[in-house]
């Protein structure tokens, strides 16, 4: 009976067991029984509800094999776990799952990196398998761990190192695939999962680099192995399928760990490794979500804003790179945050280089002085680089604004800055800040094509920049007219205006330009005189070199070129001609060679203006005068004045008339229809604003009433009345707080009047101002045939003999225009 009750104990075996049973055959060697595992695989199909108990007791037979080192049965256990997976999809297959992870976990925890490869590869195809519904209990923090474990192996064996790495970045990519697309395993974006992600991508992408660079024999990364067993490939690829999946909130917790890793080892100096990650951040990302990456670096450059200047260069660089590629796109409010950010930082570049220049006396540390200082210079130069690149791959329209913001940062003397302080770092610190402001400027401006010149200059652009132009620095007035050359050259010829010269036919360049346009028309009837008054102004500054006068040139060329028409050309050669009375009356003092600098800079412009307007009399004129200019005054052509070591004149004869251009002779070549030449008698006088602050300043009577000296000028007599002091004249001038700002804004009014009305307007309110004073002065010489009593008495003639009258004040009578 008991034998008979032995007897009977095997068969009542569970049937999943024996089922799982046979698929181990006797020698391991044989592999999976085919059979056995399909009668396995129906039978789990057919009953969902035995597979929890099938996953446990495969993961109790392959616990028992691992710790025997049985691992040929640990393959086929594996192994019949994969078909399972693949096989069932129902809702019991959850806590088979369980069992699965668990036995993956067991393989993971192994020190044979056999194992460690074949959990690796039954845990991807796990991930690839998308499941019906969520999981709400599943974690993968400890697979998480593992996987970023094996990416950082330092087996002994090169080749064995390899395959745990590339096992390691494999699992890692399954852990993403797994868990980024479920909303139930956000937590996978969690500081302390990316910290142990990130670098784990980070170290195979940087450590096949070293292995590159140093040029080992025997690296696991080279064309001779594809992608899949290539660590950097595979960890490149992993690491771009991360970020592509990140979402708006996850960004700063994605590019966060990059950071940290860039400088736990140092990777800013030399930063070719940072550029790339970065480059393959910007392109892996959704483009809506570039400003976070940009934001990033910002507050990652604040963070190291002491640290040494190539680390700073390095972030800088990095920074031009990810702007670069967001500029392409949209990068939303991030654009006037970068430049301010950037700013702060050339500000902080300057205050460092010059607080280390002011310690020059130690005679020590000369040389690390100059070290500091060449390295400062990087930084600057890389934040310029990285300005101008940013500002010039935006649309026109961001452009424009950009513009306006870095031109409301360059620090003018005289007017407030609130952007940069520039009391600490004096003139010097100023001016490297306004030079490095605006070759920036420069960049921004290169190739900006803008439709109206009201758009591309508006006076909040304009007004500090011609402030600039006034600066007594011929540097800084150079970058002012090569910004202003950038905006105003819309076809592209200023390469071909390049050198002040006389240009023997200009039709050969093949200058190309159109009709003028209404809204430039009344751009330069608005801002006209502007331009006019400081090109006269730049061109009398004494520390004007050839460069000064090549830029000068080209801007009146290009000013010709784009905007003037019929008016304008009048009003050029009135500028023209009044630049070289100043060089011949010389009322300013001028060096010589500014004054023959002068004369060669107007016979290269009339010489190109009449070949430009095609008026074959006019060219006549200007040739005729070029040419006896090249017999007897050489010095006065750009060809020889701007030679090296020029004979220079004594002076300047002005009686030698045929050697100028003469008013009269353009204005009969130029008379007839379509030119008013009668304005070139007008003397040209330039404009004179509150702005003038480093010229000599003029009185503001002489501009506003030019038109009534011209008139008065032509009256038989002048009339000099002399102001009578009163009391009350003499309360208004030492009260003066409110009239001060009346008087400034009746000028502004006046000014705005002039410069924006039509011109029959003030043509109508010049007349009747004449005829006003005309009338007035007949009154006045009415009163005067018999001049009034005083009490001091008056002296008068009669019969020859001198008579003395004096008459009481209060008996004396007043005419109403001499009432107050």
């Amino acid at each position: 009976m008991p034998a008979g009750v032995c007897g009977c104990c095997g068969p009542l075996r569970p049937r999943y067991k024996r089922l799982v049973d046979n698929i181990f055959p006797e020698d391991p060697k044989d592999g999976l029984s085919k059979s056995d595992m399909e009668k396995l695989t129906f039978y789990a199909v057919s009953a969902p509800e035995k597979l929890d108990r099938i996953g446990a007791y495969l993961a109790e037979k392959l616990s028992r094999d691992v710790v025997r080192h049985r691992y040929g049965n640990v393959v086929i256990a594996m192994e019949a776990l994969d078909q399972l997976l693949m096989a069932c999809h129902s809702q019991s297959i959850k806590p088979f799952v369980e069992s699965f992870l668990h036995m993956v976990a067991k393989l993971l925890e192994s020190r044979e990196p056999d194992l460690q490869v074949l959990g690796t590869n039954s845990f991807v195809k796990f991930a690839n398998i998308e499941e019906d519904t969520p999981s709400y209990h599943r974690r993968y923090d400890f697979f998480v761990s593992q996987f970023s474990a094996m990416c950082h192996s330092t087996h002994e064996d090169q080749e064995t190192r390899t395959r745990i790495r590339v096992a390691g970045i494999k699992g890692l990519q399954g852990v993403v695939r797994k868990t980024v697309n479920d909303e139930l395993q956000a937590i996978i974006w969690e500081p302390q999962h990316m910290d142990k992600l990130i670098p784990s991508m980070l170290f195979n992408m940087q450590d096949s680099e070293d292995l590159d660079r140093a040029g080992h024999p025997n690296t696991p990364s080279g064309a001779g192995q594809d992608g899949e067993e290539n660590p950097s490939a595979l960890a490149e690829n992993c690491f771009r399928e991360l970020l592509g999946r990140a979402a708006y909130g996850n960004m700063n917790n994605a590019v966060r760990p990059v950071l940290v890793h860039l400088d736990n080892h140092h990777l800013w100096d030399p930063n070719e490794f940072a550029v790339s990650c970065f480059r393959i951040i910007m392109y892996s990302i959704q483009a809506q979500h570039s400003h976070h990456v940009i934001q990033q670096v910002l507050n990652h450059l604040d963070t190291h804003n002491k640290n040494t200047p190539r680390v700073r260069a390095g972030i800088v660089q990095v920074l031009l790179e990810t702007v670069a590629i967001a500029a392409k796109g949209s990068v939303g409010p991030t654009v006037l945050e970068v430049f301010n950010t950037l700013l702060k930082h050339l500000r902080m570049s300057v205050d460092f280089e010059l607080g280390d220049s002011s310690r020059r006396n130690s005679a020590s540390s000369v040389s690390s002085v100059r070290g500091r200082e060449s390295e400062e210079r990087i930084v600057q130069n890389a934040i310029i680089q990285t300005i101008g690149f940013f500002g010039g791959n935006l649309p026109d329209y961001q452009r424009a604004e950009v513009m306006m913001f870095i031109m409301g940062k360059v620090p003018v003397y005289g007017t407030p800055c609130h952007a940069l302080d520039t009391v600490k770092i004096g003139h010097q610190g100023t001016k490297r800040i306004q030079t490095m402001l605006l070759s920036s400027l420069i960049m921004v401006t290169s190739g900006f094509k803008s439709k109206s010149m009201a758009a591309a200059l508006p006076p909040p652009f304009l007004d500090p920049l011609f402030s600039i132009s006034l600066m007594e620095d011929s540097e800084l007035r150079q970058l002012v007219f090569e910004i202003l050359h950038n905006i105003l050259d819309r076809h592209d010829n200023r390469a071909k205006l390049r050198g002040i010269r006389i240009i023997p036919n200009v039709s050969a360049l093949k200058i190309k330009r159109e009709k003028i346009s209404k809204q430039d028309v009344a751009f330069m009837k608005k801002h006209g005189q502007q331009l006019y008054r400081h090109i006269y102004l730049g061109c009398k500054e004494e520390d004007n070199v050839h460069k000064n006068f090549e830029l000068l040139f080209t801007t009146l060329a290009i000013l010709t070129i784009e905007l003037a028409n019929e008016e304008v050309v009048i009003d050029l050669i009135r500028l023209a001609i009044a630049l070289q009375e100043m060089a011949l009356t010389n009322d300013e003092n001028l060096p010589m060679f500014i004054r023959c600098g002068i004369m060669a800079l107007v016979a290269a412009y009339l010489n190109f203006l009449s070949q430009m307007i095609a008026n074959p009399p006019f060219c006549q004129h200007v040739s005729k005068v070029i040419e006896l200019r090249n017999m007897d005054a050489p010095y006065l052509l750009p060809e020889h004045i701007f030679r090296d070591k020029c004979p220079l004149p004594e002076s300047l004869d002005k009686e030698d008339s045929q050697l100028y251009f003469q008013t009269a002779d353009m204005a009969e070549c130029l008379a007839g229809p379509g030119y008013n030449a009668e304005r070139l008698s007008i003397p040209y006088v330039p404009q004179v604003t509150d702005e003038d602050r480093l010229t000599r300043r003029k009185s503001f009577v002489d501009t506003v009433s030019l038109q009534v000296d011209i008139i008065s000028n032509s009256l038989p007599e002048k009339s000099q009345l002399a102001e009578e002091i009163t009391f009350e004249t003499l309360k208004k001038a030492i009260d003066t707080t409110g009239l001060e700002e009346q008087e400034r804004e009746k000028r502004r009014q006046v000014m705005e009047k002039f410069q924006k009305a039509p011109f029959e307007e003030i043509a109508a309110h010049c007349e009747s101002k004449a005829n006003m004073l005309h009338d007035r002065l007949a009154q006045i010489f009415e009163l005067t045939i018999r001049p009034p009593p005083s009490p001091s008495g008056v002296v008068s003639i009669s019969a020859g003999h001198t008579q003395h009258q004096s008459v009481p004040v209060y008996e004396m009578k007043f005419p109403d225009l001499c009432v107050y």
